[in-house]
């Protein structure tokens, strides 16, 4: 009989569940204790699924002294210290205020969410219908009645803010709403021992947290980068039979399949530094033994479709953006962050070490690139999308290219007009090579619908170097796709030609066996494909 795996904790944010119910547990407990000794009042940013609510509720198990549930772990033995001594905890989630019923409504959720901690502490409070009075009276009664200082764990501080991201005048009322709220932090400290906020963002501190300005940001710090997610060697620590039963399952080898999942799911950085596993699209994976791109499908992306609606982005312009420490730190407010710290703060970009700046900002892995493409394919083609992802997979398995440009073409006819008409008289330069935006415009939507639609695809435009437009991996064969764009007065036909020979010419095509070369050009008055040059065109 196969041995059993561990129960993995997918969806799981309770660390006392975790833990009774026997679920496998990475111990992040190093860090916590540190977090407990070295400070008192702190903020700690991260993208949504990445452990944040398990981080807060293993610090109220253990300022509780649930010292049943620390057996084996590092803070095992700080628990046993003598000098020891449990601590009532607040603990409040916001992402469980009411949030799509006007002001009223939400300040009604924020008043319940604090009845319902008052009720656990056996603790009455006064009578009101303001949230921050609420609040306040919780404090002040909480420390009065246990005769300790108090623990205030706020998890997702600015979920109620966020959820408004396309309407600013009542993310301002949120806001101020917040800020009235949060303050009472700062005014009752005689009474507290320890804070801990977590959020997504921090594009909401400046107006949130104006007042409460005493909290330590820890996250960039080096000695907390690791807190939530898993790193490369947790994971070999933590699931070696997960590793080994899941490769089996795929018929690689386990060193394969780290690989594998490096690429996919590894790659986040909160310092540059250390790297990090998506945690719910590893525990994801080892559940379903398949690579796909579990974080869409996790909510994550209602707010960044939201986002995209009325913005005009491209993919390929997130790659390796250089930024400032400044920067990462106060990446701006909501409704006024530019684009790329609206990503980095939602997990579709992240930190890598700059060589001329403090940062580069990238997408960390596969998962999220795919992710953003099929986002903004999506954006594009709205109804479509579905129906033409089945349609370029089917004419990828026949190698119909006809059928092949006819997808691509009604890609192109989907991309707004004014998206052309600003590339017109504008210019990028990636690593030293100049080429029009608008020629880039056409390459970057359908490298984004390719990978948007699930497909393993390569591309970087023009170097100095040289480099294929588009390597498309599918089913086992190899598509090298190289495309020009006919200006007024150019021959489409001699364009397709150009694109076709350049791919021997520079030798695109020698480090694969038979792979299907095609040269495609667009006529850019009528942008879209019009000729093509493959091996056996006339």
């Amino acid at each position: 009989m196969a041995q059993r795996l561990k129960k993995l904790p997918t969806g799981i944010q309770t660390f006392s569940e975790i833990i009774e119910e026997n679920y496998l547990y990475v111990d992040k407990t190093p860090m916590l204790i540190n977090l407990i000794e070295c400070g008192k009042m702190y903020f700690y940013a991260r993208p949504r699924r990445f452990g944040k609510s398990l981080s807060i509720t293993t610090l109220e198990a253990l300022f509780l002294g649930r010292k049943d549930l620390f057996k084996g772990l590092y803070a095992e033995q700080w628990l046993n210290r003598s000098e020891f001594r449990p601590r009532p905890v607040i603990r409040l989630s916001m992402n469980e205020v009411t949030t799509d019923s006007g002001i009223a409504a939400l300040k009604e959720s924020m008043c319940l969410r604090v009845k319902d901690v008052a009720d656990t502490l056996d603790v009455q409070l006064v009578e009101s219908s303001l949230p921050a009075d609420l609040f306040g009276d919780l404090i002040k009664k909480t420390f009065k009645k246990y005769q300790e200082k108090v623990v205030i764990l706020i998890d997702e501080y600015d979920k109620p803010y966020i959820d408004f991201i396309d309407d600013t005048e009542m993310a301002n009322k949120v806001r101020e709403t917040l800020a009235n709220f949060y303050v009472r932090v700062k005014a009752n400290d005689e009474y507290t021992h320890f804070v801990f906020l977590t959020g997504i963002s921090k594009f909401a501190k400046m107006g949130v947290f104006s007042k409460l300005n005493n909290l330590t940001d820890i996250s960039l710090r080096d000695d907390y980068a690791a807190m939530c997610g898993i790193t490369r060697d947790e994971l070999l620590a933590y699931f070696p039979e997960h590793l080994e039963a899941t490769a089996e399952k795929m018929n690689i080898t386990k060193d394969e399949l780290v690989d594998k999942m490096e690429d996919f799911y590894d790659g986040f950085s909160f310092n540059g530094k250390v790297k990090l596993y998506n945690p719910y699209s590893t525990l994801q994976f080892f559940e379903e033994q398949s690579f796909d791109n579990y974080w869409f499908d996790s909510g994550t992306t209602n707010m960044m479709s939201r986002y995209l609606k009325n913005k005009d982005l491209t993919v390929e312009q997130f790659r390796n953006i250089p930024v400032t420490r400044d920067f990462i730190r106060n990446p701006g407010e909501l409704d006024s962050a530019p684009p790329e710290g609206f990503l980095y703060q939602n997990g579709f970009l992240t930190l890598r070490e700059g060589n001329t700046s403090d940062f580069n900002l990238d997408y960390p892995n596969k998962e999220v690139l795919n992710t953003m493409s099929r986002l903004l394919s999506r954006k594009f083609l709205q109804a479509k999308y579905d129906d033409l992802t089945t349609l370029v997979c089917i004419h990828l398995d026949n190698v119909n290219i006809k059928g092949l440009i006819k997808d691509f073409n009604m890609l192109l006819a989907s991309i707004p007009y004014d998206d052309y008409s600003k590339a017109l008289e504008q210019k990028v330069e990636i690593q030293g090579f100049t080429f029009p935006v608008q020629e880039w415009l056409y390459r970057s939507s359908i490298l984004a619908f390719l990978r948007g639609c699930g497909l393993v695809v390569q591309a970087e435009m023009h170097t100095n170097r040289g480099r294929a437009d588009l390597v498309l991996k599918h089913k086992g064969q190899i598509w090298i796709i190289e495309l020009k764009v006919a200006y007024k007065g150019e021959s489409p036909a001699a364009k397709a030609e150009e694109a076709y020979n350049q791919i021997f010419e520079k030798n695109y095509d020698k480090p694969y066996q038979n792979p299907i070369c095609l040269g495609l050009a667009i006529d850019d008055e009528k942008r879209e494909i019009t000729e093509y040059k493959t091996k056996d065109s006339k």
